[in-house]
Formats: C-alpha cells, sequence, structure tokens
C-alpha cells in the first residue's frame, strides 16, 4: 500500500491542464483481501489505487528516512494522486505532475505509469485503457510528416479507400516473384489497385533480399504507374533490431523512388519509431502492430470496463494514441469485423488517430484527446477482410482507410486478376453506396459476385 504520504486525491480535487491522466481497472488479489484485517472492501480499493499512483510516481512500499536531503519534500510536491474512483467497477484515474516526465521521451514515461505497476501484490489484474496526453507534452513531438492529407497529395487520390495486399504464403516467394506480384495487382482490371505490402515476417531474408526487392518491386510501382495513369505505393518492412540498418534501408527506398516505409512499431519499439520519424527520410511511416496481442488482447467479461478481470494488459487504443503522437502516418487498428481481439474497439481507435477533438467514448472507458497540431493519421483495416466487407468497413470506418485483403484477393478462384477486379468492383459499390448484395443478385457472373459465393459478405474470423 502506499505509505509516507497520501496518494489518494482529497475530496473534490481536480487535475490541472498539465497533469498526464490515465485510467486504469484493477481486480484485488486475495492476499490483499486476507491482510486487510477487518478493512471494508472500499478501502482495500482505495489503498490499491493510492498505491498504484506511489509506485508509478514518486513513493515506495516502506517507510523511508526522511530528513535532510532526503528528497520526501520534492517527492510530496511531485507525486501523483488517484481519483475519480469507481467503487462498483474499481475504475479509477491517476494524474501526474509533468515534473515527474521528460516531455519528449516516451519511454521515459511508460517507464514511470506502467513500469512496475503491474507486479503489486495487492491486485490479481489491471488493465490500463487510456493516456490523455496534456498540451505541452503534445507540443513536444512532430506527429505524422504527411498524415491523410499529405499521403493523398502523394499519391493523388482526393477521395475513397485504399487498397493494399499482403503476398501470401507470408514466406516463400523471392524478390522476383514478389515484383511479379506487384505488376499483377497493379495493372490488373482498371489499373486502380494501389499497393502492396511486405509481410511482418519478411525482412532481409537469404532467397528474398531486402535491398533486390526493394529496387525490384519499386521498378514495378513506377512501369505501372506509367501504364496505368494511378500512382502506386509499396509497404517495405525496414524493422530491425538495428537502428542504423533501419536507417540504411529506409534511405534505399528514397533513393529507389518509394513513399512509405512500414516498421513493426511494437517489435521494433517506442524508440525506435521516434528515432525514425525524427530522423525524417522524407517517408510516410506505415506502423504494422505484430506482437500487439500478447499487449491488449484480454478474454475476461471485464474488458469494457464492467466485471472481472482476469490478466494484465494495455488497450489497443493507449498504444493508438502513443503511435499518432510519435508520428505514424497509417496504424493498423483491426476491422470491427474480423479479428477476435479487437471487441468492438476498432471505430474508436478510428476516432482516436482522426478525430482532432477526441471526446471519450460512452461505451469503451476512455479520456479523449487534444491532438492540437498533430495530423490525423490513415487507419488500417486488416484480418480476414474480402471484398464482401467492404460495404460494411466503410460505413463503419469512413474512407480514410486502408483496407487490406491478402487472402480475401490472392485467394479469389479465378485468380489473382479476378481478385484485383471484384476489389476494383467492391470499393466503387461502396463508394458510390449502391447495396452490394443487390448488385451481385443482378451481376451473378461478375468476379465480385464469385468472391461473395465462396466468402460471403460477413467477417472471416482470424484465429
Amino acid at each position: 500500500m502506499a505509505v509516507q504520504m497520501n496518494y489518494l486525491a482529497p475530496k473534490g480535487w481536480k487535475p490541472s491542464q498539465d497533469h498526464l491522466i490515465t485510467l486504469i481497472k484493477v481486480e484485488l488479489s486475495q492476499t490483499a483481501i486476507k491482510e486487510a484485517k477487518g478493512k471494508s472492501l472500499k478501502k482495500v480499493f482505495e489503498e490499491a489505487a493510492a498505491s498504484v499512483a506511489a509506485e508509478s510516481s514518486t513513493g515506495t512500499w516502506t517507510k523511508v528516512y526522511d530528513g535532510i536531503d532526503s528528497g520526501i519534500p520534492r517527492a510530496a510536491k511531485e507525486r501523483a494522486f488517484a481519483f475519480d474512483l469507481d467503487y462498483k467497477n474499481h475504475m479509477f484515474k491517476v494524474a501526474y505532475p509533468l515534473s515527474l516526465f521528460e516531455l519528449d521521451n516516451i519511454s521515459g514515461l511508460f517507464a514511470g505509469i506502467i513500469g512496475n505497476i503491474a507486479g503489486m501484490k495487492m491486485v490479481s489484474a489491471m488493465r490500463v485503457y487510456d493516456v490523455k496526453f496534456p498540451k505541452k507534452m503534445v507540443q513536444a513531438f512532430p506527429g505524422p510528416q504527411f498524415g491523410i492529407a499529405g499521403v493523398r497529395k502523394l499519391l493523388n487520390k482526393p477521395k475513397g479507400p485504399l487498397v493494399a495486399t499482403v503476398p501470401k504464403p507470408k514466406i516463400g516467394r523471392t524478390a522476383k516473384e514478389q515484383a511479379e506480384l506487384a505488376r499483377i495487382l497493379f495493372t490488373s482490371g482498371l489499373g486502380t489497385y494501389d499497393g502492396i505490402k511486405d509481410d511482418e515476417n519478411l525482412t532481409s531474408l537469404s532467397f528474398n533480399n531486402f535491398e533486390e526487392r526493394t529496387k525490384l518491386v519499386l521498378n514495378a510501382v513506377k512501369a505501372a504507374e506509367k501504364q496505368t495513369g494511378h500512382k502506386k505505393f509499396y509497404l517495405c518492412n525496414i524493422s530491425h533490431s538495428n537502428l542504423e540498418t533501419m536507417r540504411k534501408h529506409a534511405k534505399l527506398i528514397k533513393d529507389n523512388g518509394g513513399i512509405f516505409m512500414m516498421m513493426d512499431v511494437i517489435c521494433t519499439g517506442f524508440s525506435a519509431v521516434d528515432t525514425m520519424r525524427r530522423y525524417n527520410p522524407g517517408l510516410a511511416i506505415h506502423a504494422h502492430r505484430a506482437m500487439h496481442g500478447f499487449i491488449t488482447r484480454d478474454n475476461s467479461p471485464g474488458i469494457h470496463g464492467h466485471g472481472k478481470l482476469y490478466g494484465f494488459s494495455v488497450s489497443m487504443i493507449f498504444l493508438a494514441k502513443t503511435f499518432r503522437l510519435l508520428g505514424v502516418d497509417t496504424l493498423h487498428g483491426g476491422s470491427p469485423l474480423a479479428k477476435m481481439e479487437d471487441y468492438g474497439e476498432a471505430k474508436y481507435i478510428q476516432q482516436v488517430l482522426q478525430e482532432q477533438h477526441l471526446k471519450p467514448d460512452t461505451k469503451i472507458p476512455s479520456l479523449g484527446q487534444e491532438w492540437y497540431h498533430i495530423k490525423p493519421v490513415w487507419m488500417t483495416a486488416s484480418g480476414g477482410l474480402h471484398p464482401g466487407d467492404f460495404e460494411m468497413v466503410m460505413k463503419i470506418l469512413g474512407e480514410d482507410l486502408i483496407i487490406q485483403c491478402g487472402g480475401g484477393l490472392l485467394g479469389h478462384p479465378d485468380g489473382v486478376e479476378a481478385g484485383v477486379i471484384a476489389i476494383e468492383q467492391a470499393r466503387e459499390l461502396a463508394m458510390k453506396k449502391i447495396p452490394l448484395k443487390a448488385w451481385v443478385k443482378k451481376h451473378p457472373d461478375s468476379e465480385l459476385a464469385i468472391a461473395v459465393k465462396l466468402w460471403g459478405y460477413g467477417p472471416r474470423i482470424v484465429y
């Protein structure tokens, strides 16, 4: 429990505009309840909330020396407060004075506000739902270089969603074979297909070298642009544990006419994202989120605040805010239809990425956010998507969206070219708000109808 000073906010206390705020839910451990020695459950929860504020700011588990030069007076002044306690759902907020942090250091920030709180024996489960960054911290970051409007300008595409495909199988194609797939994608149908993306585990392999792949695919991009008159993009995976290698790869993309670099932002880490954004090689950053499920996924009944939590996690909302602040231009946010771990958060994640004056959601625990100069970010929907999903996905998430279809294009019964055409048809219908089912009924032999016959109109759950 919190000791030596009180980390529970006084009654009626409110944070200032300069406080950073988190939103947390905890489950009290049986150990904490047994050791309460007659204290009410309400009191035990208060002590747990105060202990989170203490552990993540200036406190410790026992009384320590408080004499001359001890730092205790400063610690008391700079401490965090737990406030807005929800005694029914065991949720609360923690407010931190900005003096506890370097304004431009996300790694240091998270070491503080999240670092050790999951190790407290007072709690058996915890979820960090959200963080609200104050203006001074937002101003310390450049945010996305391009954002939605900038990428649209690069691609000369003033409206509509972008579509992209990840080669399947994930690993297997050579660099030449991937470039040939890019050619087919970009030149089939009406020639409007937008992008190709490396999968997360395609880096620089013996049979698919990064430098060779980059040059060959970007050559295919240039040729297709000249042939079709439509701009294309390649989401080229620079993810690496060595930042110098990432910078070298980014330069190679730029030197060969690319406009995007792709990073697996969880695997490479906050420092890598911040460094590559500030390095600023003139490339948009496509943020893939491999490994996020080990951080964000929670199958507990209390995932949205009501009910019991079983484990420890942070939400994708929390991460989406962080990566927008760090300056990615596009981010995978899940799909409202497909991946099981998204739990209906996809729509709010889209709002986190794109609204300037974000309000808290009424159903999902959240805090809102003022973004000031930070540009809106493209939402990427992926995971089991196919042409039959376009109507609903765009209805929910809008047009500032990258819809990624891997198997949902490459698995078309009539081949890759037909898969491209099916997606062109589905996108056009959705943009014109023509009901997909009625159109398919009138055009039973179309590429779209054949795709729908195989996959239907609903989600294909990714296991």
